[in-house]
């Protein structure tokens, strides 16, 4: 048999030939972890949103997000665990100290979890599996994705368990600096609402007849109609707020703005075109817009 020293060497090579890492996203193995319980895989990560998957969980895995950001920008750390999240806890680190975030068991999947991350020392995320009670290798593979959020106007309010858009309409300042800040702005209508009593939340379907801009592919271009020799300018995409905002379907145009984080669309101002135009025309003639925005 081969010293004990030999063994973990060689799982450490294991493991170092089987992790994949880049600034934002981590791939690895929790195997050295079966040699040696006493092992915590160290990752930093340097990105302001990304993922993390551990294969064959071990012992533990703790995760250092060091973005190349002023820490006074972004102080909220969102986590989404993957579906396969199973047999483990979430554990945040403050001064030392870790304290419990997510629990395995009774987990919505959909379920987003954040804490601040204000003072001097760079947020870490810790997991900790489970033991086997049979002794078997686990042939688990768990994980997160991650958002780092910023101090704006456009992102949502924070509770303790997710992501909570505000219901109260925008000000003018406020409409101002979503068309600069937001994560999208849309120009359209709503064709249909669905809510789920559960999540307490509400699906917006839009129709859109102008993307100005979007961080991601929220919104689809919709195909042309067959036969037909124009181009189809249509978008279409959905937009999550909170059931109490009591969003329905009608008619109008309006211009949607908000922020998306883990590939959803949250809604943030959202004022009738008509309005925004008069409030924008007006703080243009003012020299009072926080940015320049196509009228059309």
């Amino acid at each position: 048999m081969l010293p004990n020293v030999v063994v973990l060497w060689y799982m450490l090579g294991f493991l170092l030939r089987h992790c994949a890492a880049d600034l934002c996203n981590w791939t690895g193995s929790g195997f050295a972890a079966g040699v040696d319980s006493r092992i915590v895989l160290q990752v930093r990560l340097r990105c302001t949103e990304g993922s993390v998957r551990w294969i064959y969980p071990g012992q533990a895995l703790r995760v250092v997000l060091e973005p190349n950001l002023s820490s006074t920008l972004r102080t909220t750390v969102c986590i989404k665990p993957s579906p396969s999240f199973r047999g483990a806890s979430v554990f945040i680190e403050r001064a030392g100290k870790l304290e419990l975030l997510v629990t395995d068991g009774g987990r919505d999947e959909r379920q987003v979890f954040c804490f601040r991350a204000d003072g001097p020392h760079r947020p870490a995320i810790y997991l900790q599996s489970s033991p086997q009670t049979d002794g078997a290798w686990s042939r688990r593979t768990m994980g997160f994705r991650y958002e780092l959020l910023a101090n704006r106007s456009a992102a949502p309010n924070l509770g303790h368990s997710g992501l909570q858009p505000s219901c109260r309409p925008c000000n003018d300042t406020e409409l101002l600096m979503a068309i600069c800040n937001s994560d999208f702005v849309v120009r359209g209508s709503i064709k249909n609402v669905s809510h789920n009593s559960a999540s307490q939340t509400s699906l917006v379907e839009v129709s859109a007849a102008r993307v100005y801009w979007q961080r991601s592919g929220v919104f689809e271009q919709q195909a042309a109609a067959s036969g037909s020799s124009r181009p189809n300018k249509s978008w279409r995409g959905h937009i999550h707020t909170l059931l109490q905002c009591h969003v329905k379907p009608g008619d109008g145009e309006f211009l949607f703005t908000g922020s998306e984080h883990f590939g959803e669309a949250w809604l943030g101002c959202a004022p009738r075109y008509k309005d925004f135009l008069s409030v924008y025309q007006t703080a243009w003639a003012a020299r009072r817009n926080s940015c320049d925005f196509p009228l059309d």
